[in-house]
């Protein structure tokens, strides 16, 4: 048998099923976008952990023109340094049947008689390559699963000049590609870039044998990788070094790593809003229950119970309300947790990513949101504790009527009767409305919330696509080569512009900070790649110095006319002081750019290039590929349509996965509020009401004033709504700022009229509910009520 309180607190909860259930759903949503969050970070954490510990992924990494195979015992005795594995790398162009367009391979050497001791392969499908079998390779699977291809056949490439055919044998992953980009590409393209590992008659095939060109390293828990990357650097100087570099300057756990605190975001700002809408809520609720049961807390108090016990009654409506909300979003989280994991698979490969529940995820969101409800209700719940019994059984004052300032200013001749008793009735209770429009207008602001990704998005796409990168392609060089290599693609059939290009790899350092980047050299007055900002604004390249993006700037601490120093990373490896010209507010990476003289300048070199920048006709761009594959120089060729098209099956299904999400979400506390707003102008205004049909006004009538306050409300919170809601971008672009990429604040007007729509809907909605319930009110009971 329950105690009395407690069947009180049943009964409570039965009679405002509708208001609680709404409240406990937006709890819900909260715990749903906190579970759903951190449960899919964890599952990340613990597979990325498990993959590097098993297949032994390398702790830092280091390129050099050639080095010979002796150097590498003088590492292996760097203190701190567990394993050396010296290999050959290099990118080549590969002929697909399937691909009209060269495609780039990355070909990565293996051991022949055993597995790699770094960076090991995970086969999906087929066998290792075998001792002395000549152009076997081990494809990736991203790539393979592009082209379809499988064990057992065959592909075209060009290696170091010559034709050859390669023998597929086997599909694997590896945790050094667990998301497989190449350099300098802002977007994965698998279709056009793929790894493939080869056996030793890779050294043969480019003048490589007794030594090296790619180095990879394990270093033991407790050694300085600071320290051990600065004497790899110092043996390998020598030998065309281009920096050893570790994990955080990866590409792919760079990405990885970007992901996992796009997830932090996630945890961090969606539930604080939901949660938060939620305490509003349930204070609203409970201080309308509390104040219309001032003679049962009278009644309780006269009999023996304290204003504490009486203050635990209705912490436990509280903690029932919560609790269902939070069993609610535990169980969404985790489905949608599996969903979202299901996107990853697509994007980073893992031997597996299975998803897993975390209970530690699960208490920590039912902490927050049982910390959120009594937060919310504990100015509520102290007004019961504290009412004296006396002042509990005198009714409440009635409310003081007046002319609105409207009608005081003489306006009352425009006004119809049910609008002055509806301004009257807002205007007489300001915290109430205010409160009830900022409710409202949250809903609005989680709405633009849910929905500007998409806009934010496609406003990068166009940005980056026609208004900075113009080009149709472009064409990167095996290696820096003579200006005369220009000539080559301008007689391409097809061709109507090429602006050339040189790269340059350098550590960048400002004081105590550092980054390895790539200086991008470029004619300033070229019309193919412009450097464009945020707001899409060119700006020029200088003519001496450099043009950083914003985020390198802010990273290094450098702001205009200070000097930063250059280590170039290649050829003779000059340094040099280089002044901050300018800087540009973009979208991705930590980019560089100075003219192409100034580049040369850096590297005391003529006129080289690394690659062009090219338009062509789209009637004959088959024919301009076919020759393109088979230009010796060529490294590859990254086409704009392709990269839209990679985008379109990648991030933009990623995105709109979690608008949906969002949305929905947005959706369940739109509707919660403007329900709730409803419900309880009805539970205060039903004696009012009851009154006006005894004394001849018909159902219609006070549906009219009832749900025209309601309607009032809507409308005075749309526009602070979409304030509100900028606000919400605002921050929410904060936390993806990332050196990988940026969201930039856009919200198109589509995605204000759809926030609005929604709520407009909710409000109709819930307009239909409360209308029901003026049907059915009992006008008998509601004037029994005392004075």
């Amino acid at each position: 048998m329950l105690p009395a309180l407690d069947r009180k607190a049943v009964r409570n909860l039965l009679q405002m099923k509708g208001q609680f259930t709404a409240i406990a759903l937006v709890i819900a949503c909260g715990v749903a976008a906190f579970v759903m969050s951190l449960s899919t970070l964890s599952t990340l954490k613990r597979n990325q952990a498990e993959y590097y510990a098993r297949y032994r992924f390398s702790d830092v990494f280091a390129r050099v023109t050639r080095a010979p195979l002796s150097v590498v015992d003088r590492i292996a005795e760097i203190p701190g340094v567990a394993q050396v594995a010296p290999r050959i790398l290099s990118d080549v162009t590969l002929d697909l049947e399937d691909l009209p367009e060269p495609a780039i391979g990355r070909l990565i050497s293996i051991p022949e008689t055993e597995l790699p001791r770094l960076n090991g392969l995970h086969l999906r499908l087929g066998r290792y390559i075998e001792p002395n079998q000549s152009g076997e390779v081990i494809v990736s699977e991203a790539f393979a699963d592009a082209h379809q291809l499988m064990p057992g056949d065959t592909l075209r490439a060009v290696i170091n000049g010559r034709e050859r055919s390669l023998n597929i044998v086997g599909i694997a992953i590896s945790p050094e590609f667990i998301f497989q980009i190449r350099e300098g590409d802002v977007l994965p393209d698998d279709h056009r870039f793929g790894v493939l590992w080869m056996g030793t008659d890779l050294a043969a095939a480019f003048d490589m044998q007794g030594a090296f060109n790619n180095l990879c390293v394990s270093v033991s828990a407790d050694a300085s990788v600071p320290e051990v990357i600065r004497r790899i650097d110092l043996l390998l100087e020598p030998y065309g070094c281009l920096g050893a570099y570790d994990r955080d300057d990866q590409m792919s756990h760079r990405y990885v790593r970007d992901e996992m605190e796009n997830l932090k975001g996630m945890a961090r700002v969606g539930p604080t809003i939901f949660l938060a809408v939620a305490a509003f809520l349930l204070n609203v609720v409970l201080s309308r229950m509390i104040q219309s049961q001032r003679e049962e807390i009278a009644a309780l108090k006269a009999f023996g119970y304290s204003g504490w016990s009486i203050g635990l009654h209705y912490m436990k409506i509280t903690a029932v309300v919560v609790c269902a909300g939070g069993l609610v979003g535990t169980a969404v989280g985790t489905f949608m947790g599996m969903k979202l994991s299901e996107l990853y698979t697509k994007l980073y490969r893992f031997p597996h990513l299975d998803f897993e529940f975390d209970s530690r995820v699960a208490l920590s969101a039912f902490g927050v949101s049982m910390a959120a409800g009594v937060l919310g209700t504990i100015g509520a719940v102290w007004q019961a504790v504290r009412l004296p019994p006396a002042e509990a059984m005198r009714p409440a004052a009635p409310g003081d009527f007046r002319p609105t300032i409207l009608e005081r200013m003489g306006f009352q001749r425009f006004l119809p009767q049910t609008m002055r008793m509806i301004l009257r009735s807002l205007e007489r209770q300001p915290v109430k409305s205010a409160l009830s429009c900022l409710g409202i207008s949250t809903a609005v602001a989680v709405i633009i919330l849910g929905s500007y990704a998409k806009d934010a998005v496609d406003y990068v796409m166009e940005s980056q696509f026609s208004h900075a990168q113009r080009q149709d392609l472009m064409v990167t060089f095996i290696r820096a080569t003579k200006a005369d290599a220009i000539h080559d693609i301008e007689n391409l059939p097809g061709v109507h512009a090429v602006v050339p290009t040189r790269s340059v790899a350098v550590r960048v350092r400002a004081g105590h900070h550092s980054r390895r980047i790539a200086i991008q050299g470029l004619p300033p007055d070229n019309e193919l790649f412009k450097a464009v900002d945020i707001l899409r604004d060119e700006k020029e390249i200088p003519v001496d110095g450099v043009l950083m993006t914003t985020k390198l700037a802010e990273v290094l601490e450098l702001e205009l006319g200070d000097l930063v120093t250059a280590e170039v990373l290649e050829g003779d490896r000059p340094h040099c002081e280089l002044c901050l010209r300018g800087v540009v507010d973009d979208f991705s990476g930590l980019s560089c750019y100075a003219s192409l003289d100034t580049v040369h300048r850096i590297m005391r070199e003529g006129d080289s290039l690394s690659g062009a920048f090219v338009t062509v006709d789209s009637q004959r761009v088959n024919q301009m590929y076919t020759q393109l594959k088979n230009l010796p120089q060529v490294a590859g060729v990254s086409i704009k349509v392709a990269m839209i098209q990679s985008f379109r099956e990648t991030v933009a299904e990623n995105l709109l996965r979690i608008r949906m999400f969002n949305v929905a979400f947005a959706t369940i506390i739109a509707f919660g509020v403007v329900y709730n707003a409803a419900r309880i102008s009805l539970a205060e205004r039903s004696r009012e009401l009851a009154t006006l049909r005894v004394i001849g006004f018909s159902r219609a009538e006070i549906s009219g004033i009832l749900l025209g306050e309601l309607a009032v409300l809507t409308v005075l919170a749309l526009v602070p709504g979409m304030g509100l809601g900028y606000l919400f971008c605002i921050v929410s672009t904060l936390t993806l700022n990332t050196e990988m990429y940026r969201i930039p604040l856009v919200i198109n007007p589509s995605t204000h009229g759809f926030a609005c729509g929604v709520i407009i809907l909710a409000a109709i909605l819930s307009g239909l509910v409360v209308r029901r319930r003026l049907d059915e009110l009992d006008l008998i009971a509601v004037l029994k009520t005392r004075e």
